[in-house]
């Protein structure tokens, strides 16, 4: 998978990406940096790709 890739997201992730990204922009931040952070705040919350549903598995 190429970077920059984002088929293997959920559809709620990549909702939640453009929510966070909205709200960059609205703050001023360039489209292009508010679309990292946006991805980069759901990777660190879901530790990306698609990995919901109840066979998920925590390793903590």
């Amino acid at each position: 998978m190429p970077r920059g890739d984002k088929s293997s997201y959920t559809d709620k992730q990549k909702r939640q990406a453009e929510h966070i990204e909205q709200g960059y922009i609205e703050e001023g931040v360039s489209k292009k940096e508010a679309e990292e952070r946006a991805w980069r705040t759901v990777n660190k919350q879901d530790h990306g790709g698609k990995k919901s549903g109840s066979g998920r598995k925590s390793h903590h």
